[in-house]
């Protein structure tokens, strides 16, 4: 892999992290296009790596909310602070289980599965449109819904699932405020890639060669840069229901990637 492939792949992981349109299927779909020739395990790791810088990005925009998480973790106290932790945490598990019990049938559909790229990118399409058009949304999180975000996020861990469109989603159709939605959303991640940073780490699955470092830090910093610009642009774009354009987007890429799948 070259610089300029790790840094489009990047400005893509980057985007697409906040993007409602699955950064995992576009990475996937950017590796089939740029005849990514990656190994499994390099592949894997500079998946890792652009997933850091966007959950870095993350922390930059919201640093306020995650010093009040941190701040309520630690005071011990019932309030607010506490309960929007707690429903953090707890919209963590659904993906905390499904990840260390099917690590491994998780890691077989990326790869080059362009065709359950396209179908699963036909199915975040569906689910922005429904979300479009949902009224009433003026509700914050509870602590089920926190159960039910949780599982569309453990379900948008195949590719093509949009994690951010799913669980945003997921958040309007029960009611919850857009711009609520969309933070929580955002906020739910960023323990869940550092948690899978460290496991990585300290089970040795990450390869780090000293000839991708170049790349691989090319990759980071346009997935950090990009990632502060789409977070702040799709906050913006959730409060002002303009979620149906990423469902056009994403039915378009479905089915361009279904048809390369089946003629290519």
């Amino acid at each position: 892999m070259d610089v300029l492939e790790a840094i489009i792949l990047g400005v893509i992981q980057g985007l697409t992290e906040f993007l409602p349109v699955s950064s995992s299927g576009h990475l996937e779909l950017a590796k089939a296009i740029l005849g990514d020739t990656s190994v499994p395990e390099e592949s894997l790791t500079f998946t890792v790596v652009l997933h850091f810088a966007t959950a870095l990005s993350t922390l930059v925009i919201f640093r306020k909310e995650v010093a009040e998480i941190l701040k309520g973790l630690f005071q011990f106290k019932w309030n607010d602070e506490l309960k929007f932790s707690l429903k953090i945490i707890i919209s963590m598990i659904p993906a905390v289980v499904v990840g260390l019990l099917f690590e491994e049938q998780l890691e077989s559909f990326f790869g080059g599965k362009i065709l359950l790229v396209g179908v699963m990118l036909l199915v975040t399409a569906l689910l922005l449109l429904l979300a479009d058009k949902a009224k009433n949304t003026n509700k914050e999180v509870s602590f089920w819904n926190s159960v039910i975000i949780g599982v569309s996020q453990a379900i948008a861990m195949l590719p093509g699932i949009s994690r951010s469109g799913a669980t945003i989603s997921t958040s309007v159709l029960l009611g919850i405020d857009r711009t609520r939605a969309a933070k929580f959303s955002f906020l739910m991640v960023v323990p869940l890639i550092f948690g899978k940073i460290g496991k990585d780490v300290l089970s040795g699955d990450l390869n780090f060669q000293s000839s991708e470092m170049v790349p691989i830090s090319a990759g980071f910093i346009a997935a950090f840069l990009a990632g502060i610009l789409a977070c702040k642009w799709m906050i913006a774009l959730v409060k002002k229901s303009k979620l149906s354009y990423f469902s056009i987007y994403c039915a378009v890429v479905g089915v361009i990637a279904i048809g390369y799948a089946l003629f290519n």
